[in-house]
C-alpha cells in the first residue's frame, strides 16, 4: 500500500538556486556541487551533469538508501526495479532485486533500467562502472543534499525525474508544517537542555554545526554544546576530542550518540569511557542512543528524529504523537 504523509502549507520552489555543496549522510565523503533544477524540465546533478527530463523515468535502480526511501514515499513501488544492498526501509525495499556498485555492468544492463540514482561517493569511486552505464544509454544521476533546505530541492528533483512533482511538493509542505508545529511546542521552554551529540565514539568526533543531525537536535529544542566544532574536510563530521568534551562536562545535560555503520556505541561503552564521569549527563544516566537513519538521512524520517530527541529531552512536552508528527497516510 502506498503511504503518504499529511499535506500542509505551501510549495517550495527550489528552481534556479545558487550552487552550494552536498555532504554525505554518514560523513567522510568530500563535498560536491549541490544538485539543482532549472525550469521547466532540466536537472543539474551533484556531478554537474545536465539531465533534460523529457518524461518520467519508469525503470529505476537506486544505489543509496535515502533515494530508495524517498522513491517509496513518492509512490514509486512499481517503478523501482532494484535497490542497493543496504536498503532496509521501508520494509518493501527488502523484497527488491539487489544491485551494488561492485557488480559487473552487465548485471545492470540485463535489468534494462532507464535511470540509476547514485550519490557522489559512488560517482567518484567507481568511474568505470558509471561510464559504462552511460555509454549504454542509461541516465545516471548523482544526488545527496547536505542541509535541510537542500533536501527540499532534492525531493523536488526526485519528483521531476519521476513525474511526482505534486507529491514531492507535498513532502516539503508536510516537513515545513511539522517543524512549525514543533517550534510552537518548544517556544514555551524557559530553559533548554544542553547536549553533546556524538558521531564517532572511537575518534571522539561530533557533527558539524550545519549538519542535518544538529538541525534535528536544535529543532527538538536542544542546545548543541559543540557548536564550536570544526568540520573534517568539509564533511558533516567534526573534530572535537575528549579534552574538549570533558572541559564542558558539567554543562552537558544529555549525551546523545548515533548508532549506524560508522558508530556502534552502547550506553555502557560511553559510561565506562575513562574520564567520562566528569560529564554530568554520564553521572546522571542521561545517555541515549539514536538510529542514524532518523537523524542523518535526507528523508521524512528526520521528523521521527525530531520527535525521538524531543521525547528524550522534554518527555512532558512531547507526549504521545501530535497529529503533525503522526505520519498518517494521506493523498
Amino acid at each position: 500500500m502506498r503511504r503518504f504523509f499529511c499535506l500542509f502549507a505551501r510549495i517550495l520552489l527550489g528552481f534556479g538556486m545558487a550552487a552550494a555543496v552536498t555532504v554525505p549522510v554518514q560523513g567522510g565523503d568530500p563535498v560536491a556541487p549541490r544538485a539543482r533544477m532549472k525550469p521547466p524540465h532540466t536537472v543539474i546533478d551533484a556531478a554537474g551533469r545536465t539531465i533534460v527530463v523529457k518524461g518520467p523515468f519508469k525503470r529505476i535502480i537506486s544505489l543509496y538508501g535515502a533515494h530508495t526511501e524517498n522513491l517509496f514515499q513518492l509512490g514509486l513501488e512499481k517503478e523501482i526495479i532494484g535497490v542497493g544492498p543496504h536498503a532496509d526501509f521501508p520494509p518493501a525495499a527488502r523484497t527488491q532485486p539487489v544491485f551494488s556498485y561492485h557488480d559487473d555492468p552487465e548485471k545492470f544492463l540485463v535489468a534494462r533500467p532507464d535511470l540509476i540514482l547514485v550519490r557522489p561517493m559512488i560517482d567518484r569511486g567507481y568511474p568505470r562502472l558509471i561510464r559504462r552505464l552511460e555509454k549504454s544509454g542509461i541516465t545516471v544521476v548523482s544526488l545527496q543534499p547536505a542541509t535541510v533546505p537542500q533536501m527540499y530541492t532534492y525531493w523536488e528533483i526526485l519528483g521531476m525525474l519521476t513525474g511526482r512533482t505534486a507529491r514531492a511538493a507535498a513532502m516539503v509542505r508536510h516537513f515545513k508544517a511539522t517543524l512549525q508545529h514543533v517550534r510552537t511546542l518548544t517556544a514555551s521552554l524557559t530553559s533548554k537542555k544542553k547536549v553533546y551529540f556524538e558521531a564517532i565514539h572511537s575518534k571522539m568526533k561530533t557533527f558539524a554545526p550545519q549538519s542535518m543531525a544538529i538541525f534535528v537536535l536544535e529543532a527538538a529544542g536542544g542546545v548543541n554544546v559543540a557548536a564550536d566544532a570544526e568540520p573534517v574536510r568539509n564533511t558533516n563530521i567534526a573534530r572535537y576530542g575528549k579534552e574538549r568534551i570533558l572541559a564542558k562536562g558539567e554543562k552537558i545535560d544529555v549525551y546523545l550518540a548515533q548508532y549506524g555503520a560508522m558508530n556502534r556505541p552502547t550506553v555502557d561503552l560511553i559510561k565506562n569511557e575513562p574520564g567520562f564521569q566528569v560529564i554530568r549527563a554520564v553521572r546522571e544516566n542521561q545517555i541515549f542512543i539514536v538510529n542514524e537513519q532518523i537523524v542523518s538521512r535526507p528523508t521524512l524520517r528526520l521528523l521521527e528524529g525530531v520527535q525521538t530527541i524531543g521525547r528524550i529531552l522534554y518527555p512532558g512536552l512531547f507526549k504521545g504523537k501530535p497529529a503533525a508528527l503522526s505520519g498518517k497516510a494521506a493523498h
